[in-house]
């Protein structure tokens, strides 16, 4: 019995410490990982979406176009107000539902589909 809840600990101990280093390393100014996808692989709402981005509008939600603030630094660090975030409408949802085009100021586009927790940059094809 001693044995194993002293293995359980140091399991314990070790995730704990994998998590900091991670979220040091994200405080420390690391460059965060992010995936890519292309434009043809995004759902059909998304490219919809990215039109409406690239026309400048009209956007059916009024956050549509608000400044998103990354302080979760998940997405390369830059100043307030360099970022704006526009709704992927989900067919299945009430709201807003969890999926965001991010546009950069430097005209780079980022997907996610899970409320900002993980970004794939788009790629032009």
């Amino acid at each position: 019995m001693r044995r194993a809840v002293g293995g359980t600990l140091a399991g314990l101990v070790c995730v704990a410490w994998l998590l900091g280093s991670a979220w040091v390393g994200a405080q420390a100014g690391g460059p965060p990982r992010i995936g890519a996808v292309d434009v043809s692989a995004l759902p059909r709402e998304a490219q919809q979406t990215l039109a409406l981005v690239a026309q400048g509008g009209p956007f059916p939600y009024p956050k549509d176009g608000t400044v998103f603030g990354n302080f979760e630094k998940r997405l390369p660090v830059r100043e307030r107000g360099y970022y704006r975030e526009y709704t992927v409408p989900t067919p299945s949802s009430r709201d807003r539902g969890a999926r965001r085009i991010i546009a950069g100021r430097g005209g780079e586009l980022y997907y996610t589909d899970d409320h900002y927790r993980t970004f794939r940059r788009i790629r032009d094809q």
